[in-house]
């Protein structure tokens, strides 16, 4: 049997090519040698306040896009997160056994609340959710970034705990699969600071679904600097390296190559052939989502997804509920 592996995404917006690059590229390649399950976190979304109509929209985007980019619904389970009620269930049995001080800790929690005048006690209590995703579906491994670290230590940490007060084999322990080189894309016009879709500037990322001229007018216009070489230098070059890591993950091309390739060049070219890189990789991901999107194919994929997930999720929730004497 395949190892297990489990990710979930909020569908809080259209992904940028940071997005792809450091996690959803991946997810296609990941499907062929682990048992995979994808979900559309929706439920996580509503610790802050949403526009129901837009929510709804956002995350049957999101789902297209994970198909579009080449998740296999045959090789595959995705599904959206509110249509398996077991995430629920189960995050009220681990807020139940997770103390206050280990979620006050949380650094996301932190972050966010000092920046709201009025908190919600689902930005407190969503951690618990999150390891109800993971451990629902066995999940041994869970591939995150570098900011998702914590909450795999909470997942670990917790079903420690359960396994050792109700049963040694109640649940499985995950382990966090982090991004390698390439993993974090910076942005476009400050190669300080993480790429991202909620930039006031949209120059500084680019969308799953920017049109090609203004992919290449993004890329065209990106900050680099006066010494005018392309090599990689991520200390005096941070926005070259920025770049040059981009081309190598979208072409799986060494560094070393393409730097040679544009040795004395300067920059216009080889930003050029990155535009073209971008949108030859992004094209097909959109024609294939505008399709997934205009017909029902995308309804009763998720459809079908929701009842395979529930299959083994509500198996876990009974082993839960079973071992702290709910059944």
């Amino acid at each position: 049997m395949k190892p297990t592996i489990f990710s979930g995404v909020q569908p809080s917006g259209i992904p940028t090519i940071g997005n792809y690059i450091g996690a959803m590229r991946g997810f296609a390649q990941l499907q062929d040698d682990y048992d995979a399950t994808y979900c559309i976190v929706n439920q996580h979304a509503i610790t802050v306040p949403q526009d129901p109509e837009t929510l709804r929209q956002m995350t049957r985007q999101l789902a297209a896009l994970y198909i579009a980019l080449g998740i296999d619904p045959k090789k595959s389970t995705i599904f959206v997160q509110s249509d398996v009620p077991a995430h629920t269930q189960a995050a009220w049995i681990i807020m139940c056994n997770t103390g206050i001080g280990e979620l006050e800790r949380m650094t996301q929690y932190k972050d966010k609340s000092s920046k709201q005048e009025s908190v919600g006690a689902g930005l407190l209590v969503y951690p618990p959710l999150m390891v109800a995703d993971i451990v629902l579906y066995d999940a041994q491994f869970v591939p995150v970034g570098d900011d998702q670290k914590q909450h795999i230590e909470l997942a670990r940490d917790f079903v420690d705990r359960f396994n050792a007060r109700y049963g040694e084999d109640t649940l499985v322990k995950p382990e966090g699969i982090f991004p390698k080189a390439g993993g974090r894309v910076m942005s476009l016009q400050d190669p300080t600071s993480k790429m991202s879709k909620s930039d006031a500037n949209p120059k500084s990322y680019i969308s799953m679904l920017d049109d090609p001229k203004v992919i290449t007018k993004k890329i065209k216009g990106a900050v680099t600097d006066s010494l005018g070489i392309v090599q990689y230098d991520k200390i005096n070059q941070p926005a070259i390296a920025n770049l040059l890591e981009m081309y190598s993950v979208l072409t799986d091309e060494s560094i070393e190559s393409i730097v040679a390739r544009y040795e004395g060049q300067g920059y216009g070219n080889f930003k050029g052939d990155l535009a073209e890189v971008v949108v030859s990789v992004l094209e097909p991901i959109q024609k294939r989502y505008e399709e997934l999107l205009a017909g029902d194919e995308l309804d009763k994929i998720l459809e079908e997804g929701a009842i395979k997930a529930s299959e083994v999720a509500n198996r876990t929730l009974a082993r839960m509920e079973k071992a702290i004497g709910l059944k």
